[in-house]
């Protein structure tokens, strides 16, 4: 007879609590961030455009010789990717840590 395997319940929008709780939180924190100036530069761009071929403030002003809105979004934005994956992997190690304190007593 076959034993059936152990199946996990894993629920991203209702994560166990300690560590996979505060897990969860800093990625959620951490897409918002990054969907936020991705998507919201964009719109701003759009929104602010004054004539039907796009062209506004943001595409007037320079920034290094460039038009704002291709700076940022071919330089800044990758640079914003690499801080909040240093962001993240500084909370997840500090996460870990304190986790790791917890269940190891030898610490105290």
């Amino acid at each position: 007879m076959k034993e059936k395997p152990d199946f996990h319940d894993v629920n991203l929008f209702r994560p166990k609590k300690g560590y996979m709780k505060g897990e969860v939180g800093i990625i959620l924190v951490i897409l918002q961030a990054w969907g936020l100036l991705t998507f919201g530069s964009q719109f701003l761009v759009w929104y602010l455009a004054e004539s039907s071929h796009g062209e506004g403030f943001l595409t007037r002003f320079t920034f290094f010789n460039l038009p704002f809105h291709f700076w940022f979004t071919g330089q800044f934005l990758p640079f914003w990717f690499i801080i909040l994956c240093v962001i993240f992997n500084i909370y997840i190690d500090k996460l870990t840590e304190c986790h790791s304190r917890r269940r190891d007593k030898s610490y105290e």
